[in-house]
């Protein structure tokens, strides 16, 4: 039986650079850099005061009042973002079979500025003053959930909370459900908001983030020799995939086709990438022959790139493992450049900037590209955006634990 094609046909993006797919993508375009002074928290007393936050977000623009009370803000934007998704893609759920229509999210830390708030309510005056939403509020699956309940889709639910590589890991468990029949259409991708005290020490004790306080547009710098640690950051994107099928019998218009998913595990560190690269190679590898596309057709690398100094490192030396001499060839860019790290969104928001270089024939730059590091020799498309035709995309996404998903987009053609 020949395998369901799985397509794309509506985004709806949150971000450090702006509300909604076309300001965050010209942004992107322009070079420019959504990091600023920390605001959802107060870090004076840390070595990390910058982070890359969705400015001017109003829930109340997406939500009733007492709905959005009742919510932790990495559920707001995903609702916010999905939308924008089904209005993208012009999807009246009313009119589906709503057990047809499914929810898969990434999210990496479900309510972190909750939980601190009420741990500091049940340290000061109780824990029966503490709000009887907390749980409802806090849990990873709650973004999926709220989602699924206000878009009306009573099909296939899952959450994924491998670190970093949860969005990737959603899109693909979507694709996957879609091809198995298990539904017409999924809204998938990933939200996070865990800019926090809670999560900026957890952080920062391990070093892992950049101290380049004084010039935070300048801090978040893939690739670069001077890169320092990755800047902490926040956001939400959705995608509405459908079967071909489904897509063409409504009329949808069609973005892209999500052709192919690769999931490995570095079985190693709990929090470095496995040094040589090995799994994360492996893990583009399958993604690949899922979609049946050879290295020499893969046009652009959007890279997991996250400005510290092992993982890009061991991203080059991956990417150079499995493509050899073509590695050196391929355009390669980091979004986190320009918006931070927004850990379990990330993937989601990569993969909108994939589906748009698609489209529009232009590969965003890394910025902050200044001085080449010796271990990091490749295209990385420094500070200037640049005109390309590209049929395939190949997104990476590498989390704490091993975990690493990658995903290939490709070029639409009936």
């Amino acid at each position: 039986m020949e395998r369901k094609r799985v397509v794309i046909t509506g985004m709806g993006a949150v971000t450090p650079l702006g509300q909604g797919v076309e300001t965050f993508w010209s942004n992107l375009v322009a070079g420019k850099s959504g990091v600023g002074p920390m605001t959802l928290c107060d870090p004076t007393v840390y070595p990390c005061r910058i982070s890359g936050e969705v400015r001017d977000f109003d829930p109340a623009a997406y939500l009733d009042v007492k709905e959005a009370r009742r919510m932790a803000r990495f559920s707001q934007l995903a609702v916010a973002a999905a939308q924008m998704a089904v209005a993208s893609a012009q999807l009246d759920t009313s009119k589906e079979d709503s057990y047809r229509v499914g929810v898969v999210l990434g999210n990496g830390n479900g309510g972190f500025p909750t939980l601190e708030e009420n741990c500091r309510i049940l340290a000061s005056r109780g824990g029966m003053r503490m709000s009887p939403f907390f749980f409802p509020m806090i849990l990873p699956n709650m973004a999926a959930a709220n989602v699924s309940r206000l878009v009306g889709a009573h099909g296939y639910s899952s959450t994924a909370t491998t670190a970093c590589a949860a969005s990737n890991q959603a899109m693909g468990e979507a694709l996957e459900a879609i091809r198995r029949g298990a539904a017409d259409v999924m809204l998938a991708g990933g939200a996070e908001a865990g800019i926090s005290l809670l999560g900026l020490s957890g952080f920062a004790v391990m070093r892992a983030l950049s101290t380049r306080n004084e010039e935070p547009e300048r801090a978040s710098r893939p690739f670069d020799a001077g890169r320092d640690g990755f800047v902490p950051s926040e956001g939400a994107a959705l995608l509405v995939l459908e079967s071909l099928e489904h897509a063409q019998g409504r009329g949808a218009n069609i973005l892209a086709e999500l052709a192919g998913f690769g999931s490995t595990s570095d079985a190693g560190h709990l929090v470095q990438p496995e040094e040589t690269g090995a799994s994360a190679a492996a893990a583009m590898r399958l993604a690949l022959a899922d979609a049946g596309v050879t290295l020499a057709q893969v046009d652009y690398i959007n890279a997991h790139g996250t400005s510290t100094p092992l993982n890009d490192a061991v991203e080059t030396a991956a990417i150079k493992r499995l493509f050899g001499d073509l590695a050196y060839k391929i355009p390669v860019s980091s979004t986190k450049s320009m918006i931070g790290h927004s850990l379990g969104a990330a993937g989601s928001l990569e993969a909108v900037a994939c589906v748009k270089t698609i489209n529009s024939g232009m590969i965003h730059p890394t910025i902050n590209y200044e001085t080449p590091d010796p271990a990091c020799d490749l295209d990385y498309v420094p500070n200037q955006a640049r005109e390309k035709d590209v049929a395939v995309a190949l997104s990476n996404a590498f989390g704490f634990g091993g975990q690493n998903a990658c995903l290939v987009f490709r070029k639409f053609e009936g």
